[in-house]
């Protein structure tokens, strides 16, 4: 098989290196990828959101499948572009996509299908939402814009003055575009974050093991949110009670839901999990692999990945055995100084071999490109150092031990990610 991925983060290197471990994939081409994904695939400088640039690429190249890996080409409708073309693809369509690219149509799906979540209101007029706020006076309360933000777009305010200037950045500045129109003002839950990713073919539902993303840029959990500064897997809260209470009320529920709703969801279906004193609810849903979840959790994965793909696609999951490592897995994020804020591009890479990697562990490139044979910094996520072991220790104490090897200016990265 000749598969395109499309997307050109840390995320789609993970997909990558997981489905050439297969011998029934024999070339992988990306577009527009990075540049430790040029290593492993041939890079063309499509954008992932060039829908008619894809499927001119996937058709010239003859492509046996189409990989659509991120949130935008998702929600623009790249799958449903494919099957017209009569390509085949992995990923929801835009239908389903939009249980992603629209905060308000998953709380109110949650809402209608009695799906477990924190308590909300949706304002599309920022006064009233800022009144409401006032009105409630209940800090801290979460501030979400409804479409997508690079993962950027929960904010967390811990008093009036916090809140009302959220409403203000998302709404009135459009800081994350149009995603700002509407806003979602939801209850703050407490409790351990999970992140459980499933596969799905709209009929069988298959999760995936458990991890925990850092989202907050600084230590301790402080600082500004970012797309995820680091994972582990498993997840050590998520026990055997609370797989089976999600399994029953939260993602059999969903994807049976959103076939009523006429959106059949078939991909990767993502679950952002509060576990609450008063149960597992749903803080988010994405409709693809996380970042940097994916790279933690695939490379715990023993059945080949194309094998899940194929199956998801052809509605026949009930049919394939999905088997795990039961070792445990770290990916420790490192970061262009200044991110998620403005920050530079462009320095030398030091401490990886000419394949961009380091012995012991495996380094997914999120942001990075190729400049006379160096590898130089080109995003604020740049590098996911990423080990497994026996422990959780183990693989953080590799993990570590790695990125203290490898340097760039203004580097810098999280201490206390599995903490």
């Amino acid at each position: 098989m000749k598969i395109l991925m499309v997307g050109s983060g840390g995320r789609e290197h993970a997909l990558i290196k997981k489905l050439k471990e297969s011998e029934a994939v024999t070339e992988v081409i990306c577009a527009p990828g990075n540049g430790g994904i040029s290593v492993e695939a041939t890079c063309f400088p499509v954008k992932a959101t060039d829908i008619d640039g894809i499927i001119n690429l996937a058709l010239c190249e003859r492509v046996d499948l189409v990989f659509v890996a991120p949130d935008d080409p998702l929600a623009l409708g790249l799958v449903d572009a494919c099957e017209k073309a009569g390509l085949r693809a992995f990923g929801p369509n835009s239908e389903a996509a939009i249980i992603e690219s629209s905060k308000v149509f998953s709380k109110e799906l949650m809402k209608k299908y009695s799906i477990p979540t924190a308590d909300y209101f949706i304002f599309d007029d920022p006064e009233k939402a800022i009144k409401h706020i006032k009105n409630s006076d209940a800090y801290p309360v979460v501030i979400k814009a409804d479409g997508l933000a690079l993962g950027k777009g929960v904010l967390i305010a811990y008093n009036y003055e916090e809140a009302e200037n959220a409403v203000k950045l998302i709404m009135r500045d459009k800081v994350f575009g149009t995603s700002g129109n509407s806003v979602v003002v939801e209850e703050f839950l407490t409790g351990p974050e999970v992140t459980v990713m499933a596969f799905t073919d709209s009929k069988t539902v298959i999760p995936m093991v458990s991890s925990k993303d850092h989202k907050r840029a600084l230590d301790g959990d402080k600082g500004a949110n970012t797309g995820g500064m680091g994972t582990i897997s498993p997840n050590p809260h998520y026990d055997i009670a609370a797989q089976e209470y999600c399994m029953e009320h939260i993602f059999l529920p969903t994807v049976h839901a959103m076939n009523k709703e006429g959106r059949p969801f078939k991909g990767c279906l993502y679950f952002g999990l509060m576990l609450t004193p008063k149960g597992p609810k749903v803080i988010e849903y994405n409709a693809r692999f996380g970042d940097p979840e994916t790279q933690v959790v695939l490379s715990r994965l023993i059945t080949p990945l194309i094998d899940i793909v194929q199956a998801t696609i052809d509605e026949r999951l009930d049919e394939i055995d999905i088997k795990w490592d039961a070792d445990a897995s770290a990916c420790v994020i490192m970061a262009s100084g200044g991110y998620p804020g403005d920050y530079k591009k462009g320095y030398k890479i030091s401490g990886l071999d000419k394949n961009g990697q380091l012995e012991g562990v495996t380094v997914y490139h999120s942001g990075t490109i190729i400049k006379n044979q160096d590898f130089l910094t080109n995003g604020g996520r740049v590098l996911g150092v990423t080990a497994k072991a026996g422990t959780l220790n183990q693989a953080l104490e590799k993990a570590y031990s790695a990125v203290k090897k490898i340097d760039f200016q203004d580097a810098f990265y999280r201490k206390d990610i599995g903490e």
